[in-house]
């Protein structure tokens, strides 16, 4: 192996492990849907889902009112 080699194996190693290690900590804090911009408050949006559109804001239903 060249060293060019060993070099690429070292930083593909290391994107994997910082990957894994973010997806673990934010796992760890309760977010539902890693990546999302409104993760911590999907239970007021529509979901997350796997779209990319923008989400859609749900108002919340107050009867008597």
């Amino acid at each position: 192996m060249t060293i060019n080699t060993v070099i690429a194996v070292i930083a593909l190693v290391l994107i994997v492990f910082f990957a894994i290690r973010y997806i673990w900590k934010e796992k760890k804090r309760g977010t539902k849907c890693i990546g999302c911009p409104v993760a911590g408050n999907c239970h007021d949006y529509e979901g997350c889902g796997t779209s990319r559109t923008p989400h859609k804001r749900v108002e919340k239903m107050t009867f008597g009112e």
